[in-house]
């Protein structure tokens, strides 16, 4: 039996587009946090010597691209405002030596010196501050575990009946809910203020209380101890008619309210063990009293740069002089037009950055501002990196490079990027809730539950349509799972 093969040959277009060694630096740029280009910027000046500290000379970086003959292997037409999110990168092979540099020192050069914290762990603090005090070995068995317990924000959320079983069950010490609450006292007087809190509510009373005596203090301990709820929801004519104060006071003592911290413990780093560097902001946003936002990069230690001026000279005369040049002279025309058109495109790629970054905030800012103006979390609205790169029209590869290890300072607080994204749900009204507004009041509804008779997830889902979160319990669950809260026969 015969077999007929045939080999058949076709011929097939393909698009593929791939950065140029522009657009990657660009990108690497992009993606480092202050600190690491403050390392990266340096290194570049140490191996580059086109390129110095100080303002740009604007005639010379104007004009010298013009001037000089362009490389005959060099591509031309690129575009350093081009997205940072075309395709794939090119192969090393294609990009040139000094591109690649990262660690370019050379060997009796010692690295430079980045101010990282001495990783000093947020419960060693603590820890430290106990040790100073008179207590028993118990007692301070009891600190111990107490300041192991609390949250990354320094807050304790977890009932005294949950810590008495959990010390008698893992630590085998069997104690009192009058010893755990003296102990708690004491570790409350620790410095920030506001650590040690049960709620968000005890958090700002302590803040208050060590505040200089003043009638305004009163007013403001008044609002956050009688009226916390009205305060958060912002009614403002309800704690004028309880406390009897006048408009004027009210808008003083939400100005020195706003100053307090909810979070004391993000200024301390992470908990127990978890040595973290220092978090140098890439990002601060002040807001003023009337509501204003000001935005800025944290460029305070990153230098200007500019070209040299005896390179851009000396590239001058060997330009004039090519046609009467040796063999020597066009090599080091060559070597000084690498330099300069990479010192060029250095600066360019750290502009780029620049606004790239100031672009990619600014969109969140208009995105989020309520958050903003009074640093209440639940008035975050839900928003995704799509919705951030349609405002900043930018690729959205560019803003999860931006969110990437970056961070903001606020008025209330120093926040990774990415705090601010969250998935939405939308109700059968059409209405665009917040997840994270969604899992706060779950966790409320359970942290109030009676531990006897903890909800369902059926009741759970009950409460939430009660409230106007229409969820399935199902979803209820996967919430709750999320949160690292067990299931109802688990929590008694």
């Amino acid at each position: 039996m015969a077999i007929n093969s045939r080999q058949v040959q076709t011929q097939a277009q393909q698009q593929v587009q791939t950065l140029s060694p522009q657009q990657i630096l660009a990108v690497k740029l992009l993606e480092l946090p202050t600190v690491e280009l403050e390392e990266r910027i340096h290194s570049e000046l140490l191996d580059n010597p086109a390129l110095e500290e100080g303002k740009e000379h604007t005639e010379e970086a104007e004009g010298h691209e013009d001037d000089y003959p362009a490389d005959e292997n060099e591509e031309s037409g690129t575009d350093y405002n081009d997205d940072l999110s075309l395709g794939d990168y090119r192969t090393e092979d294609d990009i040139p030596d000094y591109k690649l540099q990262e660690n370019n020192r050379s060997k009796g050069e010692t690295p430079e010196e980045i101010p990282f914290s001495d990783s000093v762990s947020f419960y060693e603090t603590l820890k430290e501050q106990l040790d100073m005090q008179d207590l028993t070995p118990e007692e301070k068995q009891l600190g111990e575990y107490l300041i192991g317990s609390l949250d990354d924000d320094g807050l304790l959320r977890k009932t005294t009946e949950a810590l008495m079983d959990e010390l008698a069950i893992y630590q085998g010490i069997y104690t009192t809910p009058e010893q755990l609450e003296h102990i708690l006292s004491i570790i409350q007087d620790f410095d920030p203020a506001g650590i040690g809190a049960r709620s968000l509510q005890e958090c700002l009373l302590l803040q208050i209380k060590r505040k200089e005596n003043s009638p305004l203090k009163q007013i403001e301990y008044d609002i956050i101890n009688k009226c916390c709820d009205d305060f958060t929801k912002k009614n403002k004519d309800k704690i004028l008619q309880k406390l009897g104060i006048t408009e004027e006071q009210y808008n003083a003592a939400v100005v020195e309210l706003t100053k307090l911290n909810p979070r004391p413990g993000s200024s301390m780093g992470e908990t127990i063990g978890k040595n973290l560097q220092q978090i140098i902001p890439d990002f601060i946003v002040e807001t003023e009293e009337d509501g204003t936002i000001h935005l800025s990069l944290n460029n305070r230690n990153v230098p200007e740069l500019r070209l040299s001026r005896e390179f851009t000279e000396m590239l001058d005369e060997h330009t004039r002089n090519k046609a009467n040049q040796s063999k020597e002279s066009k090599n080091a025309l060559l070597f000084l037009k690498q330099k300069v058109d990479a010192a060029q495109g250095f600066i360019n790629a750290v502009k780029q950055r620049q606004q790239t970054l100031l672009s990619t905030m600014q969109a969140i800012i208009d995105l989020q501002r309520p958050f903003f103006q009074d640093g209440d979390e639940s008035s975050l609205r839900p928003m995704i990196l799509k919705d951030v790169a349609e405002r900043a029209q930018l690729d959205i590869s560019t803003i999860s490079r931006v969110s990437n290890s970056k961070y903001v300072q606020t008025n209330f607080g120093i926040y990774p990027l990415k705090f601010f994204f969250s998935d939405g749900y939308v109700t059968e009204n059409g209405e665009e809730l917040s997840v994270r507004e969604i899992k706060q009041f779950l966790k409320e509804c359970i942290d109030k539950e009676n531990k006897d008779k903890p909800y369902t997830d059926d009741e759970l889902a009950d409460m939430l349509k009660e409230k106007g979160y229409p969820i399935a319990r199902r979803t209820v669950a996967k919430y709750r799972q999320q949160l690292n809260i067990p299931v109802a026969r688990l929590r008694r």
